[in-house]
């Protein structure tokens, strides 16, 4: 993969903004491998697929809107 693509999707949700930095490394199985970074904790995480990709977003969202429970990223 020679080419890179940036998306800047900023979403309002609520009162809850997240910025996700998408870097895909691989591609197989018909589906993306690669790191995904949470720019406003300056977290990082590795995933094995888009869905497991989609989860982690979906996840540190829902921390973001409920500052009681804890995801360990």
């Amino acid at each position: 993969m020679s080419e890179i693509v940036r998306l800047d999707d900023r979403r309002d949700i609520g009162s809850t903004k997240g910025t996700f930095e998408i870097s895909v490394k691989f591609m197989q199985n018909s589906t993306w491998q690669g790191q995904i970074h949470w720019v406003e904790k300056n977290q990082k995480q590795n995933f094995r697929s888009a869905l497991e990709m989609l989860k982690l977003m979906d996840e540190a969202l829902a921390e973001s809107t409920d500052e009681t429970q804890v995801i360990n990223w």
